[in-house]
């Protein structure tokens, strides 16, 4: 926009004839759309938007104020929720753009309409930087949006009128305003329900992203238009018939794809438009409303499957089952005349309007004030619910994560008592129990679906059945992240992860100020940081992590802050065995310390001072890696270990190859988790095939019952994994087993 300042001219000064024009058009529109309106409100911020715009141009030279009445028609004829939408697309770049402010907006317009215009304010531009600054923005965007739903309308339709002139701006422009649209506002337009818009908004962003493909796919439609109506006719007419000699009242056409959804195809199966031949769809609206129109789109799938053949994989009723944006319809496809595929979509005029315009519709079909609240609630409960999550420590995990709830494709499972849960295709049953509830998904241990035991990262299927067992010792497990797609999942799971953290953190300075006070050092905050950084960590925080989780020893502090300088790791190992320090280090190492021969990135060590990791005790057989410790211990972890990741992130240089060495008559630590059936006797079969079946000696066990699941922990020497998968593979044939887990301390 190019501007200057604005002239504030009088609000009594009549409008220039084609303004008014607009003015008296735009208020036709909502009278016809809207049935109440205010029109004395809406010509009122006509007025105040056209004095506050009137020396503004746009890019392309045309008056300003032409694209905010452009908006007001979209709200009205493509979105029509109601005469304060129009009013608020009237102004929606006033506080911003021009000298009038909120409070003004309040004092002329009232508390309402100011909430809205603050709310578009806050967001304008809010996807203008794909950098870890984008979070906040991301989240003033959600507050607007839970604060008033208009909010996010009226920047539906700023932002698609935006898209119809993007040909005024700069090729650099072009494409990066495009990518955000397509990015990330068609897909939340999606998730609103508003399809004609969602369409628009993908077809326009393609037409700058990718032209020759778009006017390809453009001019071919063109081309074949003449034949593919012949063809849809030849399909419609003995179906028009048939319904209308049961006493059917509907409209029936043709719709053809929108060209993203065609563009989409044609890169997914590698093929050209000439031959992808579904391009067009059947759309049958009937007029009964209610039950019978239920009934009545039933009625109208059998009468399609005795004319022309179905193809029962491609049958979706999202009539029982409603979308998550409420979009509700029949979908088949079958094969019609010359063997071709054709998709029909049966729904009703209410359905219609509720598909193509979502929530807006909603509110224009409300039973009532309670029954419109509730869908309300439906459509901004994912929102409310990404606000009130805590904040993930990297800002462009919470963009990844609102990017995940405009997920496209959805499925529907059941709770064991029949309750629908909607989730993304791909969805696990770990994101199934954190959408039950966040306390079920924190102590999941296994899952049932359809009656049979599966692994957490399972793939659900539209119709599954899940019952989750759960047990209070259970916590997340940070694998978890890596499969789980929901935005609620991924959230909690992360945070707990960071809470851990925290823990860990709070539990290394506990043993640093016992560590100090027996050593008789006492150290400022000050110094603390000095010494963290000497021996090459970021921050005294990670320095407390690392020695919460046994990473780092406090004895290198200790004698460090003794000594009141720093020495090499290799100085510090070569430092005199004789002094107190290091026979105290001697000791606490040789409790917890092995020789053994390993080999460590190829080569045999024999004298090398390796520790097992407690946090996945790793034993011969598995996949490991070792990390170097400060203190020169070789610490052995699982590939898989939850710590695993943020060693090979930040410590890479301290990471080793370590390949188990064949070694004869060593016994090692390993811990089973036994989930099952609370039943008389279960105990005593494990018990029995552990020790007298498989000769394994049982160093402890403890067992615990809850709501008739019972859960053993057991520790038990092994001398290989191939030993412990044994044991494994035997516990789990024992009557009401439900699952055995290896188990990290």
């Amino acid at each position: 926009m190019i501007r200057s300042t604005p002239a504030l001219h009088s609000h009594d000064a009549p409008l220039p004839e084609a303004f008014q024009e607009h003015l008296d058009a735009l208020l036709a529109a909502c009278r016809a759309k809207l049935g109440d309106v205010d029109e004395a409100m809406v010509e009122r911020a006509f007025q105040l938007g056209y004095r506050a715009h009137i020396d503004d141009k746009r890019a392309s030279g045309e008056p300003y104020f032409t694209h905010p009445i452009a908006v007001a028609f979209i709200v009205v004829n493509e979105i029509g929720f109601d005469d304060v939408s129009v009013a608020a697309a009237l102004l929606h770049d006033v506080v911003e753009d021009t000298e009038f402010s909120l409070d003004y907006i309040r004092a002329q317009f009232g508390g309402e309409m100011a909430t809205i215009i603050d709310g578009l304010t806050k967001i304008s531009g809010v996807f203008a930087s794909r950098a870890t600054g984008q979070a906040e923005n991301v989240r003033k965007l959600m507050l607007s949006m839970a604060s008033d739903i208009r909010v996010i309308l009226v920047k539906f339709a700023d932002r698609l009128h935006n898209m119809r002139t993007l040909g005024a701006l700069s090729p650099r422009k072009q494409l990066k305003i495009a990518s955000e649209t397509l990015d990330l506002f068609a897909p939340l337009a999606h998730r609103f329900g508003l399809f004609t818009i969602k369409s628009e908004l993908e077809d326009l962003s393609l037409k700058y992203l990718d032209p020759q493909s778009y006017y390809r796919i453009v001019t071919g439609l063109q081309e074949t238009k003449e034949s593919r109506q012949a063809y849809v006719n030849s399909f419609i007419n003995p179906l028009s018939n048939e319904l209308e000699r049961q006493g059917l009242r509907f409209k029936m056409y043709g719709r053809p794809k929108h060209i993203y959804s065609i563009y989409r195809k044609m890169r997914r199966q590698s093929k050209p438009l000439e031959e992808i031949y579904d391009l067009f769809a059947i759309r049958i609206v009937l007029e009964s409303t209610g039950k019978k129109g239920k009934e009545d789109c039933w009625r109208v799938y059998s009468i399609i499957t005795d004319l022309y053949t179905p193809l029962p994989e491609r049958f979706r009723d999202m009539l029982s089952v409603p979308k998550s944006n409420g979009y509700q319809s029949l979908h088949t496809t079958v094969l019609g005349p010359e063997g071709r595929r054709v998709e029909v979509q049966i729904r009703t005029e209410e359905m219609h309007e509720i598909a193509e315009r979502g929530v807006a519709a909603h509110w224009m079909y409300k039973e009532g004030v309670n029954e419109s609240d509730k869908r309300m609630e439906q459509f901004l409960s994912w929102v409310r619910d990404l606000i009130e999550n805590p904040r993930p420590e990297e800002a462009t995990d919470f963009v990844r994560d609102f990017r995940l709830n405009l997920y496209d494709k959805e499925i529907y499972v059941f709770t064991p008592n029949g309750d629908v849960k909607t989730l993304p295709e791909g969805a696990t049953p770990v994101d199934f129990a954190f959408q039950v509830h966040t306390e079920v998904g924190f102590h999941c241990i296994g899952a049932k679906v359809n009656g049979k035991m599966v692994p957490l990262s399972y793939l659900l299927k539209s119709g599954d059945q899940v019952a989750i067992i759960t047990s209070k010792k259970q916590t997340p497990n940070p694998d978890w992240i890596k499969f789980v797609v929901t935005h609620k999942a991924k959230s909690r799971i992360r945070h707990w992860v960071n809470e851990e953290r925290r823990k860990a953190t709070e539990r290394g300075r506990e043993l640093w100020e016992k560590k100090a006070r027996k050593a008789g050092i006492s150290l400022d905050e000050q110094m603390l940081h000095r010494y963290a950084g000497q021996l090459k960590f970021p921050s005294v925080s990670q320095l407390l992590y690392e020695a919460g989780t046994g990473q780092f020893d406090l004895d290198e502090l200790v004698h460090v802050a003794k000594k009141g300088k720093v020495e090499s790791e290799e100085a510090a190992g070569d430092g005199q065995s004789g002094s107190l320090l290091e026979f105290e280090r001697f000791l606490d190492i040789a409790q917890t310390t092995r020789k053994t021969a390993m080999l460590i990135d190829g080569e045999l060590q024999t004298d090398i001072k390796i520790e097992y990791a407690p946090c996945c005790n790793p034993i011969p057989g598995d996949d490991v890696f070792g990390f170097v410790s400060r203190t020169g211990i070789i610490k052995i972890h699982r590939k898989n270990c939850r710590n695993a990741r943020h060693l090979f992130v930040n410590h890479a240089e301290r990471i080793k190859s370590i390949e188990w060495s064949r070694q004869k008559d060593v016994q090692f630590v390993s811990g089973l988790r036994i989930v099952g059936e609370d039943r008389v006797g279960i105990a005593s079969d494990i018990t029995t095939v552990i020790s007298k079946s498989l000769k394994t000696n049982i160093r402890s066990l403890n067992i615990e019952a809850n709501d008739g699941v019972f859960e053993s922990r057991v520790l038990l020497n092994v001398s290989d994994l191939k030993h412990l998968e044994r044991v494994i593979q035997r516990i789990k044939r024992v009557k009401g087993i439900f699952g055995v887990y290896r188990f990290e301390e």
